[in-house]
């Protein structure tokens, strides 16, 4: 499961991000609301955990931006705003739980798991055209031929197929999977897409990773 922490106190920030790795979740931290909505609206989260107060942009926005573009990811909102009608703007705002600073790791544990058992099965897996990607163990699945991919592998599949329809550059993906801060170059994502596309023939799928000239790369289903 992918968390994504948005949160401008970065010690609060890595002690979450500490806690939450070692419960086995895989974690991003970002530490203002304008970085966090362009995350977030990714798709490739499973949860995010969304501070109130915060430069550029503040929860309660982050959370009705998310929402007003289609993000179904469930958000849980950590504030020291404790006061009723602060709770009651998050919850109108878009997030799914509303936890009040300071707060006790394992209630924050409770809500996590409580806020992922939520979703169900829509958050294990994603579908385009007769492929699916299992999200609980990063397998491509096509009729009865899968496949297991690497870490990374998978994080830019996720990314394709949560995104299917939409032209992404190869900047943008670079920023999503390997982060703003990464000295990864535009030849990572070239590599990583050949990857794909050889699993995905090798699986049978009629999904496809086209390439479009100097804008970037699309997933497509192959129709006869």
């Amino acid at each position: 499961m992918k968390i994504l922490i948005i949160e401008d106190e970065k010690l609060l920030a890595d002690s979450l991000n500490a806690l939450l790795t070692k419960k086995g979740f895989e974690v991003e931290c970002v530490y203002d609301g304008e970085e966090g909505a362009a995350y977030a609206e990714t798709g490739i989260y499973d949860l995010l955990i969304l501070d109130v107060m915060m430069p550029k942009m503040n929860g309660y926005e982050v959370a009705k931006k998310v929402r007003a573009d289609r993000c179904g990811t469930p958000i849980l909102m950590l504030t020291a705003k404790s006061e009723l009608e602060d709770e009651i703007e998050g919850l109108n705002a878009g997030a799914d739980y509303y936890l009040t600073k300071p707060f006790d790791s394992r209630k924050l544990l409770a809500c996590i798991n409580a806020l992922l058992r939520r979703q169900g099965p829509q958050i294990n897996e994603l579908v385009v055209g007769d492929t699916s990607l299992n999200l609980s163990n990063c397998t491509l699945v096509c009729g009865e031929n899968s496949i297991r991919l690497s870490s990374k592998e998978f994080d830019v599949m996720r990314y394709l197929m949560s995104s299917h329809g939409q032209i992404l550059s190869k900047e943008l993906i670079l920023c999503r999977v390997w982060g703003f801060d990464s000295n990864a170059v535009e030849n990572h994502v070239e590599v990583y897409v050949g990857l794909l596309r050889k699993k995905l023939k090798h699986i049978g799928s009629n999904v496809q990773i086209k390439a479009v000239r100097r804008l970037g790369y699309i997933v497509e289903v192959d129709t006869p």
